[in-house]
């Protein structure tokens, strides 16, 4: 993962002077665990490194038995409320996750 995850750059013009600005990203997140490639666990976070880092060294217990895991999936968000409400929205309702699974399952079988 390159430094463009971290921070999102807002750039404009306005009288001949050029302002650019870091807005803190949140991203909601899909990781497929290596161990059972049919295990994909959603969240959110503000920084993708260290959360994926976080799983794969056991700090979230719920998932060790899934361990290591890979990041598939990603949407970037200008606030966390909103990376919030779509990480509940996939989690919570079928009729979101089960099409967002499908494409994320048939992206990585292309690469394969």
């Amino acid at each position: 993962m390159s430094d463009y995850l971290d921070k999102w750059e807002v750039t404009w013009l306005s009288d001949a002077v050029v302002s650019t600005i870091e807005v803190p990203m949140w991203y909601f997140y899909v990781l497929q665990s290596l161990q059972n490639p049919d295990y994909f666990y959603k969240g959110s976070t503000d920084d993708l490194r260290l959360r994926l880092q976080q799983h794969n060294n056991k700090e979230t217990d719920s998932i060790r038995p899934y361990l290591p895991f890979r990041l598939v999936y990603y949407e970037a968000y200008l606030s966390e409320r909103t990376a919030r409400k779509r990480e509940a929205s996939v989690k919570h309702s079928g009729s979101v996750s089960i099409p967002l699974l499908r494409r994320i399952k048939e992206n990585i079988e292309e690469i394969r």
